[in-house]
């Protein structure tokens, strides 16, 4: 399982992270599912926009910049808006709320770690 980190907290960002690294995956995004559950992220690479059309649901956006810092967090983003950060280097799409339920804001560092065991605490 992989894992998004804040260093800055030093505690667990985003417990279950799906990384979209091509452009196929970040084509699909979160488009066809109904829910994102708590504790779960999409992190795009290689974007600094998201839409919402077509989405059943809303999500909170974290925009990261080439280091994984958070420079911009939109929360509550609905079906059928659009967010972008122009400085931005990624995009992490988080349930509805999520962002502020763990904590991420503007200036935090985040980092992936790979192979964390369900036994690990998050």
């Amino acid at each position: 399982m992989t894992q998004l980190f804040n260093e800055t907290r030093n505690r667990p960002a985003v417990p279950a992270l799906e990384v979209a690294d091509t452009f196929a995956t970040r084509f699909a995004g979160l488009l066809g599912r109904k829910e994102l559950p708590r504790g779960a992220g999409l992190l795009l690479t290689k974007c600094n926009s998201v839409h919402m059309f077509f989405m059943r649901f809303a999500i909170d956006v974290a925009f990261l910049d080439n280091e994984m810092h958070v420079i911009k967090v939109v929360a509550g983003l609905k079906p059928w808006r659009l967010a972008s950060c122009s400085k931005a280097r990624h995009a992490l799409e988080l349930p509805a709320g999520e962002a502020e339920l763990r904590g991420i804001e503007i200036g935090d560092h985040l980092k992936i770690i790979q192979n964390v065991t369900a036994a690990e605490p998050v």
